[in-house]
């Protein structure tokens, strides 16, 4: 069945090709960890909302499903649901591809953030700012908020004993890695509703299952944003790889 196209859009795609804003007018320019934080996974367990609006397709003359840096995104929604010209999105998916059902937390990843370019009354149009991986069609947007990264994050200087009264745990990486090095990120199961702050400093370490073995000193990390529940943090440094379930302890 031939996919016919709503009136609505292709005035939309008129008045754009007419009146063209320039794709890179307004982008945000970050640095390599502003650039990193922000495309890490949201700090949020919540599911998106059902009626978030959704990448449907390329401003292309073929049809495609997997879009990049120099594609014009078509949006699912105009001014009618809010959408305004100039504003910018972070372009996200749900983690599900080899994901458990029963895991405790799955999260989504952000592929990146775009900017509306034209907008209507149920569609909009948005260049890619920047990719943080593949766009596909189905994705959803959420508002973007650039990212604010405390000072001295770059620096491994461990202070302060480990409070193992507060002890948390390292969830996944980035695109839900299940292993980080240093210099990687990782999310804890630790957040604002913890008393996390960012800059927080935290050691980490493993429970090696060996009897009478204490818990094996791994590296260090700092807070780089948080949420209510989890964190971003950086591994300062390590002695081996940080897997999902090692262990973090603030240190005081």
């Amino acid at each position: 069945m031939r996919r016919t196209v709503s009136c609505s859009l292709l005035m939309l795609l008129a008045s754009f090709s007419s009146s063209r804003i320039d794709a890179q007018a307004g982008a945000p320019s970050l640095s390599a960890i502003e650039t990193a934080v922000a495309c890490a996974p949201p700090l949020a367990t919540d599911d998106a909302p059902s009626n978030s609006p959704r990448i449907i397709g390329a401003q292309d003359t073929t049809a495609r499903g997997l879009y990049g840096p120099r594609d014009l995104l078509i949006v699912s929604a105009g001014t009618s649901s809010g959408l305004q010209l100039g504003q910018q999105f972070f372009v996200r998916r749900a983690n599900r591809f080899g994901s458990p059902a029963d895991r405790r937390w799955q999260g989504a990843r952000t592929l990146g953030w775009i900017r509306l370019v034209a907008v209507n009354d149920s569609t909009a149009i948005a260049a890619v700012d920047h990719g943080c991986d593949v766009i596909s069609q189905g994705d959803y947007i959420e508002p973007f908020v650039a990212p604010v990264v405390p000072a001295d994050v770059e620096r491994d200087r461990p202070a302060g004993d480990p409070d193992f009264t507060a002890i948390g745990r390292v969830l996944a990486g980035l695109e839900d890695r299940q292993s980080a090095g240093p210099g990687g990120y990782v999310l804890i199961d630790r957040g604002t509703d913890q008393g996390v702050t960012a800059g927080a400093r935290y050691a980490i370490y493993r429970d090696i299952r060996s009897a009478g073995m204490p818990l094996a000193s791994v590296g260090e990390a700092v807070v780089l944003s948080t949420g209510k529940t989890l964190a971003l943090t950086k591994i300062t440094s390590a002695r081996d790889a940080v897997l999902s379930g090692d262990y973090v302890a603030p240190r005081r």
